[in-house]
């Protein structure tokens, strides 16, 4: 499956500049050179699962959630064991959203996922910023 590194740069990017934080404090912050960092965000580099998992805390990420979006993990869907019931807080995608986006090509769907994890983190910041 190809690679898509401007993509999961620009979501980065995305990601690091709503934090907000800059190329150099997400470097310290990482343990990257913002070097390194700046041509992923271009689309130069492809990052290893190596500094995906640096970069994942400070930009708000779960690992799982970088890796997914990085195109290193599938997206999971829940067993039958682990689905909860439809309703408030059930973690079971809609069936309409399950069909488009199934009809979309792996590319969308992964910048979908991807503007999801963008959204939830913004929203998790917000809601902190309201304590």
């Amino acid at each position: 499956m190809p690679r898509n590194n401007h993509n999961l740069g620009k979501i980065l990017k995305q990601q690091r500049m709503s934090i907000p934080l800059t190329l150099q404090e997400l470097a310290s912050a990482s343990g990257v050179s913002s070097s390194h960092l700046g041509r992923i965000e271009r689309g130069e580099r492809f990052p290893s699962a190596h500094i995906l998992r640096k970069i994942a805390k400070p930009l708000g990420f779960d690992e799982d959630e970088l890796f997914t979006l990085a195109g290193f993990l599938s997206p999971q869907t829940p067993s039958v064991a682990e689905e909860k019931p439809a309703g408030y807080g059930a973690r079971q995608l809609d069936p309409y959203v399950a069909k488009m986006l199934a009809e979309e090509p792996v590319e969308v769907q992964r910048a979908v996922i991807g503007i999801l994890t963008v959204l939830k983190s913004l929203a998790k910041g917000m809601a902190k910023g309201s304590d």
